[in-house]
């Protein structure tokens, strides 16, 4: 319980400047909160605050310290009133955005599910494939596929992402199967054609380091659902996500090849701006999320366009 006290009177006197203002926030004397204070860099071995007769300003490792506290805090008050007594019912508006093609598979059909539990929460659902900025465009969480870049979001992995490439069985039967990625100049390759999916090409294993193939062919679209319908039709080979193809590959529509050579798995992301209490909405839909995606089953016999 000290600890926690330590935590919250740190948090508070970062939050207001000044003990004199935590206190009065807390009902109780500044020397308490100071003593707290002191308490806690002594535990730690740090300097958290600077504190002079006119202000208190954070050290670096205060700041960083003080969204740590903030998250574990956010946490502990979600915990606790998601078990309340009498319980609280999630509510209001959860803006929601994913990729096209990811969205529209294993995203919105799970919307109707999550509303029907949280009859409070009405849910807007944008799907795009543009990179969305959650901050300035006002939404609550974002489902993202693949590496994630460098940013102050928090992310949530979800499930392991895996690219595989696959083909027909009447296209192997009548192409050939490859069997090293080098095989693949020689076959029919069904690519994106946006530029960034060019640079960085498809991605395999060779002695032991991910190297990216800058792959051509006949077809070529900027749609992943095309190329997956054009794959499954024996026109060639594809590079597709195990989200798109594991019924496909359970039901023997599709098969794999090359994946001696297959690339790290990479992963789907719930990712959301970092705040000091994220709202009870956001933290069902992500828990709810996890729950499905996590079950291995789910992305065998989820049904397929």
């Amino acid at each position: 319980m000290d600890k926690l006290k330590q935590l919250e009177s740190f948090v508070a006197v970062a939050a207001k400047g000044s003990l004199t203002a935590a206190a009065a926030a807390e009902g109780i004397a500044p020397a308490v909160v100071g003593r707290r204070i002191d308490a806690l860099e002594e535990r730690l071995g740090v300097k958290l605050l600077v504190r002079t007769t006119r202000r208190i300003t954070l050290t670096h490792e205060g700041s960083a310290f003080l969204e740590d506290c903030q998250r574990l805090l956010a946490d502990l008050a979600t915990a606790e009133a998601s078990v309340s007594a009498g319980g609280v019912k999630a509510s209001g508006y959860l803006r929601i955005t994913a990729p096209a093609g990811f969205g529209r598979r294993h995203v919105a059909p799970l919307v109707p599910g999550f509303v029907a539990q949280h009859p409070d929460v009405n849910v807007s659902l944008n799907l795009s494939d543009r990179l969305v900025d959650i901050v300035n465009e006002g939404y609550d969480c974002a489902v993202r596929v693949g590496d994630l870049p460098e940013s102050s979001l928090v992310s949530v992995r979800l499930a392991d992402n895996r690219r595989l490439c696959v083909a027909s069985p009447s296209y192997l039967a009548r192409a050939g199967t490859p069997k090293h990625p080098n095989d693949l100049a020689q076959h029919d390759c069904l690519t994106l054609s946006t530029e960034a999916s060019q640079t960085r090409g498809w991605a395999f294993t060779l002695d032991g380091e991910v190297n990216h193939l800058r792959l051509t062919g006949r077809l070529s679209c900027n749609d992943g659902q095309v190329l997956h319908d054009w794959c499954l039709a024996g026109l060639g080979l594809a590079w597709r996500s195990t989200w798109e193809v594991e019924s496909h590959l359970a039901s023997g529509d599709l098969v794999s090849v090359l994946d001696e050579y297959a690339a790290p798995p990479n992963g789907i992301y719930a990712v959301f701006a970092q705040r000091k209490h994220l709202p009870l909405r956001v933290r069902l839909w992500v828990d709810h999320l996890k729950q499905t995606y996590g079950d291995a089953a789910y992305w065998k016999t989820v049904s397929t366009p």
